[in-house]
């Protein structure tokens, strides 16, 4: 990835549909949540909702990680809580249940019907104190929430790296079986996940985008992570505008 003029050359392998990104500079995270949340704070507001979208091992859970340690009292809610034994990004219903009474200064203690029904433990909490409330998973900057997102980050990756990665986080974990479970259970999943971001697009109401999982870089599909077969974290990471 050479560089020139403080700007950084990489090419993404997006799958079709999806527009290639760039340029891209680097930017530590600190800065990142600073111009991120600029405006709100401009506006004088006292909470704030981040979306960090994505696909499928782009590195999503691992930026939302580290804007979390960069903002004190941030709270962070993933949408696979949220999806939990839902219909495939079916559960907005859910997600608006906590953004709309958070942003109304109100705190959130919500415990999802599938959670109750399958006998999990648990709720998920947010206080009004919180001055961000980072939403992170794949649609979480979708239409349906659009009115009550604040900012909205979209993780770029490489398709391959990214389903291998992904696909290798997946069996190791035995999240969905076995590796013939996981292996089917991708396939489907990206079917899925192609046709929604298809007529969902959120990258273009997306007000930065992040360089995720890419090619030689990331061994456990997170943004900027590497495992022993790359270089150690990067401090920094690429942003580029939408």
């Amino acid at each position: 990835m050479p560089e020139g003029d403080g700007l950084v050359e990489l090419a993404l392998g997006t799958p079709p549909g999806e527009p290639g990104h760039g340029p891209w500079r680097r930017t530590a995270v600190a800065d990142l949540a600073q111009e991120l949340l600029a405006p709100a704070l401009e506006a004088q507001a006292s909470r704030c909702v981040l979306a960090i979208d994505g696909r499928g091992g782009a590195g999503k859970s691992t930026l939302a990680a580290r804007l979390l340690a960069a903002v004190p009292a941030a709270t962070l809610v993933s949408t696979d809580d949220l999806a939990w034994h839902e219909p495939m990004f079916g559960w907005a219903p859910l997600a608006l249940e906590v953004l709309a009474p958070y942003r109304a200064g109100e705190d959130v203690r919500l415990r999802p019907p599938a959670w109750e029904r399958q006998g999990r433990d648990g709720v998920i909490e947010v206080s009004r104190t919180s001055p961000l409330l980072i939403l992170e998973g794949t649609g979480a900057a979708q239409r349906a929430l659009d009115a009550h997102l604040d900012a909205v980050v979209w993780v770029a990756s490489d398709r391959e790296r990214a389903t291998q990665l992904g696909l290798a986080r997946d069996i190791a974990s035995g999240v969905n079986g076995d590796e013939a479970a996981s292996r089917a259970f991708w396939d489907e999943w990206m079917t899925h996940e192609d046709a929604f971001f298809d007529e969902d697009r959120p990258w273009e109401r997306a007000d930065l985008v992040v360089a995720g999982t890419r090619p030689g870089v990331g061994g456990s599909a997170d943004a900027g992570d590497s495992g022993d077969d790359a270089a150690p974290v990067e401090e920094d990471v690429l942003v580029a505008s939408p």
